[in-house]
């Protein structure tokens, strides 16, 4: 009888260290992506922080210069100048495109949402600008936005509104605006598509029971979808103050790195490339461009968490 017991613990403690075991293992399924993470994200940011704090020989590093990269970036001619110019637009680019992709995109999908017929028609409209390549994206509206023969100027002289044709990227009044409509109209579709999953969560019979109370439809949005949904519009809102400051590829495709014309869209995306790679020899501008890049990682780590503790602390007073 005691070594019937005995045996039987032994199984047990056999098989709670085999559970032991596997429980262990499962966790060296993540390794490929943790290693793919640490090489493409977290490397490249710590480098960078490494490179803002020394003078270079070439492309070597030099000499340790604490945080002199950083003081020639903020106060030093024409380093500061370029640097809030650039700093300013990118603000521009957060703000309108704020609009654009979280009021418009709010809009059109509560405008899906409601009874109307082709539902799946305008999701896959909004959607399919989507799934083209920013560089495909950019040379499609530099054709479209041509002054002399682009389809735009071209339209809107066959509707005698010509008065209203311009040089929309050539001019530095308009040219950041038109980019920043063009990455809108690119990436609209993907904010109003969130916007609906969140709509198709809210229980209809909130609605019922405000409709029976006399809410109108006003109210019902202000009191019961707004809150409601208020977790995919933190969700959307970071994504958008992100994508805001990490700009390059649209800007790129059109303008080129210099943020033409005359500095009119240069953000920190492009000053941070023409000082790393706008010279042949490296020196002085890479530990310039890598105090750029902590700059910027800075500004989106600290934006990010604090929108995220302002929604989460509104969210739970709610």
């Amino acid at each position: 009888m005691q070594q019937t017991e005995k045996g039987l613990e032994q199984v047990s403690v056999t098989q709670k260290k085999s559970r032991n075991m596997k429980k262990y293992l499962i966790h060296l399924f993540i390794l490929p992506s943790l290693l793919l993470y640490s090489m493409f994200q977290v490397y490249p940011i710590i480098s960078a922080l490494m490179n803002s704090f020394y003078s270079f020989q070439g492309f070597a590093r030099d000499t340790f210069i604490g945080l002199d990269n950083f003081k020639m970036l903020f106060t030093q001619s024409p380093f500061k100048e370029t640097f809030y110019n650039a700093l300013h637009h990118n603000w521009i680019y957060f703000v309108v495109t704020f609009f654009s992709k979280i009021v418009v995109s709010f809009l059109l999908a509560l405008l899906i949402h409601s009874k109307i017929k082709g539902k799946e028609f305008f999701k896959t409209v909004f959607f399919l600008p989507r799934m083209l390549s920013i560089i495909v994206v950019g040379y499609l509206f530099s054709l479209i936005l041509n002054p002399t023969s682009g389809a735009l100027n071209s339209f809107l002289d066959l509707v005698g509104l010509g008065s209203l044709a311009q040089p929309w990227l050539g001019s530095t009044t308009t040219a950041l605006y038109t980019i920043i409509l063009v990455d809108s109209w690119n990436s609209i579709g993907f904010s109003m598509l969130i916007f609906l999953a969140a709509l198709q969560g809210v229980d209809k019979e909130i609605y019922e029971a405000a409709k029976i109370d006399g809410a109108k439809i006003v109210t019902q949005i202000l009191k019961i979808t707004i809150p409601m949904v208020m977790p995919a519009i933190m969700i959307v809102t970071i994504l958008t103050f992100i994508s805001s400051f990490e700009t390059f590829e649209l800007i790129y495709a059109l303008q080129g790195s210099t943020g033409g014309p005359f500095y009119s869209t240069d953000v920190l995306g492009t000053y941070f490339y023409r000082l790393i790679f706008g010279s042949i020899e490296g020196g002085q501008s890479i530990g310039l461009g890598s105090a750029v890049v902590v700059v910027l990682f800075l500004i989106i780590a600290s934006v990010s968490a604090l929108s995220l503790i302002l929604f989460r602390k509104k969210d739970f007073e709610r």
